[in-house]
């Protein structure tokens, strides 16, 4: 399973104080990036399912992590050939590479690497 700790970040207002570890933007884009592509230690497909459909059943988040009919549609489109993180520890508030689009719940968040400014997220419990 693959997951981050880091907290929500944004380069700007409130949420973009102080110097967040890098793996707060870009965990996910570093995995398909430099452990998928690069480094090939990870397939595509076993990437994507360590980040989605694993981490909800572990956390028993059973209308999330797959593409299938009922499921909320939380969606990233990305571009295997480019998408990497940009952080670092001087400059940690970058948006990754490669990640074109974002749907939370079903909405377009991001398009074309911008946010859109829909918010249509929502705090997850977990299902007994």
């Amino acid at each position: 399973m693959i997951g981050t700790d880091g907290s929500a970040v944004a380069p700007y207002g409130v949420l973009g104080k102080g110097k967040p570890h890098p793996r707060s933007y870009g965990t996910f884009p570093r995995v398909l990036g430099k452990y998928v592509r690069e480094e090939r230690t990870l397939t595509l497909e076993n990437a994507v399912r360590k980040m989605t459909s694993l981490p909800a059943q572990k956390l028993g988040l059973r209308d999330r992590g797959l593409i299938r009919k009922g499921m909320y549609a939380d969606i990233t489109i990305f571009d295997p050939d480019r998408v990497m993180d940009r952080g670092s520890y001087t400059d940690p508030h970058q948006y990754p590479d490669g990640i074109e689009y974002v749907l939370v719940n079903g909405k377009i968040v991001i398009e074309k690497g911008t946010h859109t400014g829909t918010l249509s997220g929502k705090a997850l419990r977990k299902t007994l």
